[in-house]
């Protein structure tokens, strides 16, 4: 059942940041011809954290909305990577997330693509199920804002 609450969330979630973003792009996708089992794809490379800001902007504890997701808080959060900085490996199993590009472009490496992945500004990026990290490898600082659904309390940001 929390499940099911989690995936309508997602959703209505997905629904809300396409309206708000109004022309936003689902681009930036792993290539057909590189899509893998998850776990064949992009591997953990041990990077930690680096020049990047993880601020959560608001978050609501669905544990008191109608859906009742226990332990569960439903956040938006702004990440600045400056140039070479890095979003450590990390999992989406438990954390379903949408990310729009607002400035930049970044490399994410998934572990469901046998390449890399390039988000431009303006593209959307849909997070459920998979491990990646993230890189900013060009010149300019990347912006992203991310909604999540956050259950693990250790996992705080990234």
């Amino acid at each position: 059942m929390t499940k099911t609450l989690l995936r309508a969330a997602a959703a209505a979630a997905l629904l809300t940041g396409a309206m708000a973003f109004g022309n936003a792009a689902f681009a930036g996708e792993c290539p057909a011809d590189k899509l893998v089992a998850d776990g064949k794809g992009q591997a953990d490379q041990g990077k930690a954290a680096k020049d990047v800001t993880d601020d959560v902007l608001a978050a609501i504890d669905l544990s008191k909305e109608n859906v009742a997701a226990a332990d569960h808080q439903f956040r938006m959060r702004r990440l600045e990577i400056q140039p070479g900085g890095i979003v450590p490996w990390h999992n989406h199993a438990d954390r379903p997330a949408i990310i729009y590009v607002v400035q930049g472009e970044i490399t994410e490496y998934a572990s469901i693509c046998a390449a890399p992945i390039l988000h431009k500004a303006g593209e959307v990026s849909v997070d459920a199920g998979r491990s990646h990290w993230w890189m900013n490898t060009g010149k300019e600082k990347v912006v992203l804002i991310s909604s999540d659904i956050l259950h693990d309390p250790s996992d705080m940001n990234m």
